[in-house]
């Protein structure tokens, strides 16, 4: 409430300032010279339009239409306003005292909007780099948790993917532009993310605040932010204020979520058979005797009550085989369907001369994990002023704060998600007595202690806008951002019971730690990080009347980053009631660190336009990095482009008017970007001492520290070099209800960090990283738009469709060994492995293959079992030498880089109501699973297999006790060998998709009944996102979460689809 009480007291401050100025020079004298301008504005049915921006040309000052798309504004005598509205036409019209009827017409696309780019924004139809752009239509009103979710294929090219956290509370989606970038060494190619000029994450961005989103993709719309806008820039514009009285708006919903896809385990009958003729397979033997056979299916049926049997002499209920439950572990440890809530305020306005804006917001997101419970809350309050001291000042100030809270158990970490797989069917959720059992883990959950987690970012801009002379501006700007996150992590000690229901210590393990019987742990971590930026920059334009128009545009960036952080734990709690450091008394352990790196650079921009005709562009940027020492600490990048708008010459003039084109824009550009991210160390020319204890040695009963040789530092170590070509085409047809564009780009990457040549092992130590492998991207972005009107109806279509694939063209892997993971020609993503040929359908069919092509990766071939095809036809089925050209009968089979990331929006509105469905996809992408959640049972043995109802499409001959299935997709089961899975073409998954993003479906109620209410509008809605997907990947996976916490995909928290009920309200 502080920050925005303060936000007000600076919206009234400037006003006043002004307006004791105005007393000083004559206020009467001024006001002569105003007037009054007002009138309507409509469509082209004559429905008034709200919310329609009305302000003066070249001037921030400005209003909004209200509900009767009135407008009324002080304007000087003679001032030119300038109506926009999005959706429509900007009209340009002269201020009249007397009441004006303007009418807007629809441009479907906006193809002369304004696009925000790199220190500034131009006109759609003058951009000669590969941008795109998404309004706050997009993402508004979508039940998102983050921004990432609602832009995913959105934009061709802006690629956003689950990543190894799957659906988790905290996880962040993983997010390119036109693919991988770099695969040096400690090297990303994620974008640089942008919000109001301020480096920051998506995910910290509610997206109701959010006016636009720009996505800046090649070389030379990027070039202007340097070395650490390599590979692309998101621009994130949030809302501002509006002239014109208080306007409040409020929007929220009510979602409900439940998981996409988890797998359904077999029964505990046909699971246990299923687990013993994996035995019977191996060496005839069984897991589940017939007894225990008996007792499973007695319980089944109803006929035995009890869940387990237990151990008279020790009293401890007995599991696995000695249970007889029917469970199916995912069901209970995912909740179905759970509520979460979402709400936000805003409230904008102010004079001509200051206008601010307010909004604020909650989100209260549930997890699915029904025991232990996984909760996320953020809240949000941003403030923005912006006021005209005088006519050639002025001044902006923004404030933002976002908390994040994420509570979760503090098991609830990868070996979890790993572990509910492998929980038998027949272990009960409860014992008999009603206590839940040691086996299923749900006792770590809901009693072994929390993790929580609390992440503040404050973040504060002040921007001071000097016109010295027409159209010449200079800009400064400042910014911190500090982020405070807190981490307290405790294990307590939990207990099971026992038959006579009496607590039984046990111990606690979850992959990150394994703790004794009653063992109990507490650690708390703190880092704060503050971020420092400077930009100092002007520019100036002229527009000469025989149509030519030049920009230029000289700057000074500087960037610094200060972090520090602390942590420490102790073991042995006095009380669990009290988990803090103060109340453990085990030896504690403390660690800490400090580092800071900042960049700096001078930049410089030069436009020219002739008529929209002609456009030409070239950027430089003269950058230095901290991470880099002496020479190689600088770099100068260039970029160029230029454009040609076929429809603006005069010999296209008939085909223009005949087809009513407004653009036909050829593009094409070249530009390098430095990227200084080729190290996760941050300081990567200096030697760094490894440090530890010697736990042999004891000095007067303390372990000594000691230090080893460090490795070797190249200190030719130096950016990596991001060089780009692009060729696009923009269209707009048929008064631009037709609309769209085409890019085809290569993109080299040049001296990214890898291996070094070996040298002999006298050096003692490591070869050191050096600058010295190339990579090559290349593809294309495609965008087509259709939106028209037909009286009262409105509607849309559009289409986004890209793809990107990756090449190495130098790494130092002379002899293509495939044990290294790149080499000179790979394209990346590439999957090796066996061809089949099918599954035997006897002993002598599997006997006459081997003859021809022995299987050395297992023994004991007969029906059922694999054939694998001995390609180089050597007698053997094996991976020759495992180098390229030498691999024997090991191939290429398949790639799971992600191809042809499309997007399909459908939009309608009629007399109040709207629709919007949003399909989002892959067209073509291959993945190898692996794993008890892809196979079932696999090498391990039972201990670390799964049964699900997949599983159950195994090979059984003729005759079979079991029922044939001659025809199955899996080979016949096995315990405890791999051969019939190893990595081959008949097991290869499509992991192509498509998925209903979104649907929406909303009504506006009537003006006339929201006017009596005093309300400007009230729109509500159902929207629901991900409900429908179509793949032909194997039912147990989705195919947008392949991820893994631990070990093999899918062991990952689940995505989520939604539905929200939702309400938007105007006053």
């Amino acid at each position: 409430m502080a920050i925005a009480a303060s936000i007000m007291l600076w919206c009234m401050a400037p006003q006043q300032a002004v307006a004791d100025t105005y007393e000083k020079h004559e206020v009467a004298s001024i006001q002569q010279q105003k007037v009054k301008a007002n009138g309507t504005v409509v469509d082209q049915t004559g429905e008034p339009l709200i919310g329609v921006s009305v302000k003066v040309k070249d001037a921030p000052n400005g209003t909004i239409t209200n509900l009767d798309g009135k407008f009324s504004i002080d304007v000087a005598k003679g001032a030119t306003l300038e109506i926009s509205y999005v959706g429509y036409k900007t009209v340009i019209v002269k201020a009249e005292s007397t009441p004006m009827h303007i009418v807007l017409k629809e441009d479907s696309e906006m193809i002369d909007e304004v696009v925000v780019v790199g220190y500034g924004s131009q006109k759609k139809v003058n951009v000669t780099g590969a941008v795109g752009m998404v309004n706050s239509e997009v993402l508004e009103a979508r039940p998102v948790q983050n921004v990432s979710q609602a832009l995913q294929g959105v934009v061709p090219g802006l690629n956003l993917s689950v990543n190894n956290g799957g659906g988790s509370l905290d996880s962040e989606m993983s997010i390119n532009i036109r693919g991988t970038g770099t695969i040096g060494d400690g090297s990303g190619s994620s974008p640089l993310v942008l919000i109001d000029g301020i480096e920051g994450s998506l995910n910290t961005v509610n997206p109701n605040d959010i006016e636009s989103v720009s996505v800046l993709k090649d070389a030379a719309s990027a070039s202007i932010y340097g070395a650490r806008a390599a590979f692309g820039v998101v621009l994130v514009k949030t809302k501002s204020g509006q002239s014109g009285k208080p306007r409040v708006t409020y929007s929220g919903n009510v979602r409900f979520s439940d998981a996409t896809n988890i797998p359904e385990m077999l029964d505990s009958y046909t699971f246990a058979q299923y687990f013993n003729r994996a035995a019977a397979n191996d060496n005839g033997g069984t897991v589940f005797s017939k007894e225990q056979l008996e007792r499973i299916k007695a319980y089944q049926d109803g006929t035995l009550k009890s869940s387990a049997t237990f151990n008279e002499q020790s009293r401890r209920w007995n599991y696995y085989t000695g249970s007889n439950a029917n469970t199916d572990w995912f069901k209970e440890v995912y909740e179905d369907w759970v509520p979460s809530m979402d709400h936000n305020l805003s409230i904008s306005g102010g004079t001509d001369k200051t206008q601010y804006i307010v909004s604020g917001s909650f989100l209260d997101q549930k997890g699915l994990i029904r025991h232990g419970k996984d909760t996320f809350q953020r809240y949000t309050l941003n403030g923005r002023i912006t006021s005209n001291i005088t006519d050639w000042f002025t001044l902006g100030y923004s404030t933002k704060w976002t908390r994040e809270d994420y509570d979760r158990p503090s098991y609830l970490t990868g070996l979890f998600f790993h572990n509910v797989a492998r929980r038998w069917p027949t272990v009960p959720v409860y014992d008999d007595n009603g206590y839940l059992t040691e086996p299923s883990e749900l006792i770590q959950l809901e009693d072994g202690g929390r993790q929580i987690n609390q992440k503040d970012l404050f973040t504060q801009q002040l921007q001071l806008t000097f016109e010295p002379i027409k159209n010449w501006k200079i800009y400064v700007e400042g910014s911190l951002r500090v982020t405070a996150n807190n981490q307290h992590w405790e294990v307590l000690p939990v207990y099971q019971h026992d038959v006579d229901g009496n607590p039984v210590g046990m111990t606690w393990d979850a992959g990150v730690g394994s703790y004794p019987v009653g063992g109990s742990k507490v650690s708390e971590y703190a880092y704060k990080e503050n971020y420092y930026s400077t930009n100092i920059y002007s520019d100036y334009f002229k527009q000469l009347d025989n149509g030519h128009y030049f920009k230029a545009m000289v700057g000074f960036n500087a960037e610094l980053y200060k972090d520090r952080s602390v942590s420490a734990d102790k073991s042995t709690l006095i009380t669990p009631s009290v988990p803090t450091i103060n109340t453990a008394v085990g030896e504690p352990s403390v660690a800490g660190g400090y580092r800071h790196t900042s960049v700096a650079g001078f930049f410089a921009r030069l436009n020219w336009n002739y008529k929209d005709r002609y456009m030409l562009e070239a950027n430089g940027r003269y950058d230095g990095s901290s991470r880099f020492i002496g020479d190689k600490r600088w770099g100068f990048f260039p970029s160029f482009s230029g454009g040609w708008n076929i429809a603006r010459e005069a010999f296209f003039e008939e085909t223009a008017n005949k087809l009513k084109i407004g653009t036909l824009k050829l593009r094409a550009s070249w530009g390098q970007l430095g990227n200084t991210n080729t190290n996760e160390a941050w300081y990567p020319f200096y030697q760094t001492l490894p440090q530890g204890q010697n736990y042999g040695w004891l000095v007067n009963g303390v372990r000594q520290n000691y230090a080893s040789n460090p490795g070797i530092v190249s200190s030719e170590k130096t950016w990596e070099t991001i060089e780009t070509w692009d060729a696009g085409l923009d269209w707009g047809l048929f008064n631009n209800r037709l609309t769209g564009s085409f890019d085809y780009f290569v993109r080299y990457t040049y001296d990214m960090i890898a291996t070094a040549p070996e040298l002999p092992s006298i050096l003692g130590t490591g070869v050191p990283k050096i600058n010295n492998a190339d990579m090559k991207s290349y593809g294309f972005e495609l965008e087509i738009g259709w939106r028209d009107r037909i009286k009262n109806f409105s509607y849309g279509v559009k289409f986004v469709l890209s793809d990107a694939q990756q090449k190495i063209l130098k790494y130092n892997n002379p002899d293509k060994s495939l044990s290294n993971s790149y080499y000179e020609g790979q394209k990346l993503g590439e999957i090796w492995g066996y061809k089949t040929i099918g599954i035997a359908q006897s002993d002598e069919e599997m006997n006459q293959h081997l003859a021809n092509a022995k299987q050395p990766m297992g023994q004991k071939w007969a029906a059922g079992d694999i054939m694998y095809a001995d390609l180089d036809n050597s007698g053997s089925v094996d991976q020759g030498n495992y180098k390229v050209g030498d691999s024997g009968d090991w191939q290429i089979i398949g790639n799971n880089t992600p191809r042809f990331n499309y997007g399909i929006t459908i939009d309608a509105a009629w007399k109040g109501l709207d629709f919007r469905a949003f399909v989002q996809g892959i067209g073509k992408r291959d993945y190898w699973l692996n794993g008890p959640y892809f196979w079932g049972f696999s090498g391990g043995g039972e201990w670390a297999s799964a049964g699900f109802k997949e599983h159950w499409d195994f090979w059984r001959p003729e005759g079979d006790p079991l029922g044939a299935n001659t025809n199955s997709y899996f080979a016949r089961v096995i315990r405890g060998t791999s051969k019939n899975q190893q990595r081959q073409t008949r097991y290869l998954q499509d992991a192509s998709y498509w998925r209903l993003k979104n649907i929406q479906i909303g009504y506006t109620l009537p003006k006339v009944w929201t006017k009596k209410a005093g309300m400007e509008s009230v729109r509500v809605y159902v929207s629901g996102d991900n409900l429908l997907t179509v793949s032909d990947i194997t039912g147990v996976f989705d195919p947008e979460n392949l991820g893994t916490q631990w070990t093999d995909p899918g062991k990952v928290y689940p995505l989520q689809k939604v539905i929200a009920i939702g309400l938007t309200v105007n006053f």
